[in-house]
């Protein structure tokens, strides 16, 4: 069963730290803080980060998503409310996000509950994407079986033939979800496989506990 090709894959990490002392009082300012190393450094769609959902029996699924705003309200990403995760959610509202920089030895693990965001905030973001990425949202039957991409492509040429002379309006089965978090975790990569690990959990008092977890 063992690969050893694959299990002697390994890297050592050591270009930082993360120290008690050293993290903001709320997950969400330490959260900032390395959003902007992040996005300072020359790394690639820093906002990607793993969506995972389950079902109610708790069959769990994953995929990568763009964040695309974050404040007090939650972590905001837009999709089609149909999707398989679409679906999963208005079921589920239990979900996980991931964040993995590799470039800073870092990832941050999420943990919260999901909920629609408003219709002014969907609308706002669908007008401000590109024409194109607007027709695919209303012609992709996201997460539904096709019969192959020739299907896709007339959809799309229908669909933008309909709008040639006007802007398409937003979906009703498409706009934001906002993860509203009650964990918050801080990893940073150290040598020898003893990672700094720093856990914000939110409190019945409102308050954010922190607390260091073993590698």
């Amino acid at each position: 069963m063992l690969n050893q090709k694959v299990a002697d894959l390994r890297k050592d990490y050591k270009l930082a730290s993360l120290e008690e002392s050293d993290v903001a009082p709320y997950p969400l300012q330490q959260f900032d803080r390395w959003w902007q190393d992040a996005t300072s450094s020359e790394i690639d769609e820093p906002n990607a980060m793993t969506l995972a959902t389950s079902t109610p029996e708790g069959h769990p699924s994953a995929r990568i998503v763009l964040l695309k705003s974050f404040d007090e309200e939650g972590f905001l990403f837009f999709t089609n409310y149909e999707s398989r995760k679409g679906q999963e959610l208005a079921l589920n509202p239990h979900v996980s996000l991931l964040f993995f920089w590799r470039e800073l030895e870092r990832q941050v693990r999420i943990e919260g509950t999901v909920s629609k965001a408003g219709v002014n905030i969907s609308n706002e973001y669908y007008n401000s994407r590109p024409m194109g990425s607007r027709i695919g949202a209303i012609a992709s039957p996201q997460s539904k079986v096709i019969p192959g991409r020739s299907f896709l492509e007339e959809q799309v040429g229908q669909v933008a033939a309909k709008y040639e002379k006007e802007a398409p309006q937003r979906p009703d089965y498409w706009g934001g979800y906002v993860v509203k978090p009650v964990v918050m975790e801080f990893w940073q990569g150290r040598s020898s496989r003893l990672h700094d690990r720093i856990l914000y959990t939110l409190t019945t008092t409102g308050s954010w506990k922190i607390e260091r977890l073993a590698p």
